[in-house]
């Protein structure tokens, strides 16, 4: 070997040793995370590499429902949670298990989200509009999650009861799905995304949209007593997705019209990388892209409203009000 072939040799050596040496100091963390369109930017995030850009070394880890996201933060299985607003959460950010740092998705009328879906045999009955659930068997995921809250927002809308209602807990948008499909249950409220096939296929009907009925802030981004111990760690997390969350809503939100995202050579990179974290067409994935501040910012004032009433309700613990849920100095107030 020639004294230049070492020297090259050499440089390349040192320069894949530095790469290494950046790689093992990046930092690492566990994000808790579902696979709906309303955590987009942290999928954007990962997959166009702002996370390692940042410093961090992100692992996503699925799950079937937000509730779970929280117990696994609180244990420590996961170091943030990106997620909705459930009463389950609430509870454990009430004791200090976790804490609020940054806002996610919203409902927001034009943008589809969660809807309320009909069995065919109950809309052949006369469930025709969300108006019309009072009375009825309504599957959710779990006793005081968002799609609970949307109902009790939907009650509180239209003045009947949330107590006239059979809400069915299923645990998973699985579940409510396949009850709805099977005619165990009149209603069902649930993403667009899980929705989609039932729809496609005539196994259920739309009624609405949250978004349209009742705007609320729906998810939001939270970390662990142990993550927050760490404020590179969250301040690089937070500088990443907010990235993601002016390029989703600049490129994909921009382009929404009449509930639907544009197909074109700007979006379509976005909608490719949303649809492969979601598991589905990108065809599918322009009906349901969640409303999401560009800046990351958090409704506040909605958040004390939801534990306001999910108190009322006794689905959350008393004494504790919104600003012990948050992690203030991260939060950005909207």
């Amino acid at each position: 070997m020639t004294g230049f072939a070492r020297l090259a040799l050499a440089a390349l050596l040192a320069i894949a040793a530095g790469g290494i040496a950046r790689a093992d100091d990046a930092l690492k963390a566990k994000i808790g995370v579902l696979r709906l369109s309303s955590s987009a930017p942290v999928f954007i995030a990962q997959d166009k590499g702002y996370f390692r850009e940042a410093g961090l070394d992100i692992e996503l880890k699925f799950f079937d429902a937000a509730q779970p996201i929280a117990v696994a933060t609180t244990s420590g299985d996961v170091d943030f949670g990106v997620t909705a607003f459930t009463a389950g959460l609430y509870n454990l950010a009430g004791k200090g298990t976790l804490k609020v740092i940054g806002g996610m998705s919203r409902e927001k009328a034009g943008y589809p989200l969660i809807g309320y879906f009909a069995s065919n045999n109950a809309y052949a009955a006369g469930l025709k509009a969300p108006k019309d659930l009072a009375g009825k068997r309504i599957a959710v995921t779990q006793v005081g999650s968002s799609f609970h809250y949307s109902l009790g927002l939907l009650a509180d809308k239209y003045g009947f009861k949330l107590a006239d209602v059979k809400v069915l807990p299923l645990q998973s948008l699985s579940n409510a799905a396949a009850a709805l499909k099977g005619e165990t249950v009149d209603a069902a409220l649930l993403p667009v995304s899980t929705a989609r096939t039932l729809i496609d296929s005539d196994g259920a009907k739309l009624l609405g949209w949250v978004g349209d009925e009742t705007p609320w802030q729906l998810g939001a981004v939270f970390a662990s007593p142990k993550a927050l111990t760490n404020q590179a760690l969250v301040t690089k997390l937070l500088g990443a997705l907010v990235r993601a969350d002016r390029e989703y809503h600049d490129v994909i939100l921009a382009s929404v019209k009449d509930g639907k995202a544009a197909i074109n050579d700007k979006t379509k990179p976005l909608l490719e990388i949303i649809a492969k974290y979601t598991i589905l067409p990108v065809e599918q994935v322009v009906g349901n892209c969640a409303y999401i501040d560009p800046d990351g910012k958090l409704d506040v004032k909605n958040v004390a409203n939801q534990i306001s009433w999910l108190q009322e309700q006794g689905f959350v613990d008393k004494g504790f009000g919104v600003d012990a849920i948050i992690a203030k100095e991260y939060v950005k107030a909207d």
